[in-house]
């Protein structure tokens, strides 16, 4: 077998120390030994040349091989290997500065507009947009600019400059019912942009790598669930697929003599349940022009499941966590940049955390001291609060309403269908930044 190119360990590059030595060789066997090879002479330099024509074709060759495979092709090479999968690499989000002006607000009153606050813009069919960030104004601050990013990707919400015009008035009424004579506008003095990019290699990679390459199963349906943009994790389960543990009686009977879950009537619909977490900005329902994360996931699903087998998509139980600690800084240090650091630290971190992952205190501990300047984190203790509607916990989190804080060293453990929701802004984050 060849010792260079496709081999059996892979494709093996001929590099052009190896081209020139064995054109100087067939140059040998042409000329005879006497032939002036030395690095000043033409027939040298004439080898060289050519040499490194053939060097640049064999990295054409290593490119072409490696093309074929999701796993080291790039460029334009993956994206043909996505077409063949049908899985076309995607747009991003279009964002940019928005300026914001409540008009009509009363004296002594402020009103918060929290992250996903959702924007429109003046276009026929309005692009939607929703706040990176919370803000707060009143009539003596009316006018803030925040971060807002679109809620679908794409070219098309790369807006012009003065194209917003402000909050919807619908999501004003239902959802943080503001007064009738409560409105916001908007603007954004410059242009909206990055909707027409297209995900990195790496990324298109990983969602490649990720497709399933068969149908009617859970892992068709999970990834089908993955593809819709602002979902963090999904969770599958089949209540009548393995043991029910629920059933009154389970364990009361002996093995063999009955089965375990009650049989499934003729003519009922088969469900399964998937659980979907998903970004904290994107609604649940469909709330005006924006669909929502519910919608989505189903119209995905419906396309790989079986006939006859309905999901049950549950929305999972987003957690807010935080924590309490005093962390000692080195003199010279400003507080208040450390802190800001401390914490954007602390969103990279939790933010990859997904369904059932426990926030563990010396990870926590770890992303607070290794931040240069820190000197010391005393008393950490981490916190957690469940969702006041809708949740119900057993054990000793039953019907709590006040955040839980775990002791020193002591982890945040999470339920399978809960995922952790860290927030820079809230009310769970006691940090206090002192010098030494």
């Amino acid at each position: 077998m060849t010792q260079f190119g496709v081999t059996r360990d892979g494709f093996v590059l001929k590099g052009l120390a190896e081209i020139l030595r064995a054109a100087q060789r067939r140059a040998v066997d042409v000329f005879g030994p006497e032939i002036d090879l030395s690095s000043t002479s033409v027939l040298t330099k004439l080898l060289q040349a050519t040499s490194d024509e053939d060097a640049e074709l064999w990295k054409r060759l290593e490119d072409v091989y490696y093309g074929q495979f999701a796993s080291t092709a790039s460029g334009d090479d993956l994206n043909l290997l996505g077409a063949d999968i049908g899985l076309e690499r995607n747009h991003l989000f279009a964002e940019g500065d928005a300026q914001l002006e409540i008009v009509g607000a009363e004296p002594g009153r402020s009103y918060l507009l929290p992250e996903g606050t959702v924007l429109l813009d003046n276009l026929p069919t309005p692009n939607a947009f929703y706040l990176t960030a919370p803000v707060t104004l009143s009539a003596k601050s009316p006018v803030a600019t925040v971060r807002a990013r679109a809620f679908v990707a794409g070219g098309r919400a790369d807006i012009e400059p003065e194209q917003l015009v402000g909050v919807d008035p619908d999501y004003l009424r239902t959802q943080l019912h503001f007064p009738t004579t409560v409105t916001v506008t908007a603007t954004n003095p410059s242009a909206f942009a990055g909707g027409a990019d297209t995900e990195d290699d790496t990324a298109y990679r990983a969602r490649q790598l990720g497709f399933p390459r068969d149908m009617w199963t859970l892992q068709s349906v999970r990834a089908a669930a993955l593809r819709v943009r602002g979902v963090v994790d999904v969770l599958l389960s089949d209540s009548l697929g393995g043991t029910d543990v629920t059933q009154s009686f389970f364990d009361q009977f002996n093995f063999g003599e009955r089965t375990f879950s009650g049989e499934r009537k003729f003519g009922e619909p088969y469900f399964f349940d998937v659980v979907v977490a998903h970004e904290f900005a994107r609604p649940w329902r469909t709330t005006g022009p924006v669909v929502g994360i519910y919608e989505q996931v189903k119209a995905e699903v419906d396309r790989v499941r079986p006939v006859g087998i309905y999901p049950n998509i549950v929305e999972a139980d987003h957690i807010e966590v935080g924590l309490r600690a005093t962390v000692v800084i080195e003199p010279g240090q400003d507080p208040k940049s450390l802190r800001a650091a401390l914490l954007d630290r602390l969103s990279s971190n939790l933010d990859v955390l997904r369904l059932g992952s426990d926030v563990v205190f010396s990870q926590v501990m770890c992303v607070l001291v290794d931040q240069p300047g820190v000197l010391d984190v005393r008393d950490l203790r981490l916190r957690r609060f469940p969702p006041t509607l809708g949740r119900i916990t057993f054990g000793a989190e039953l019907f709590q309403a006040e955040p839980i804080e775990v002791g020193f060293g002591e982890n945040l453990t999470l339920g399978p269908t809960e995922i952790a929701q860290f927030r820079q802004d809230s009310l769970l984050v006691d940090m206090q930044v002192v010098g030494q």
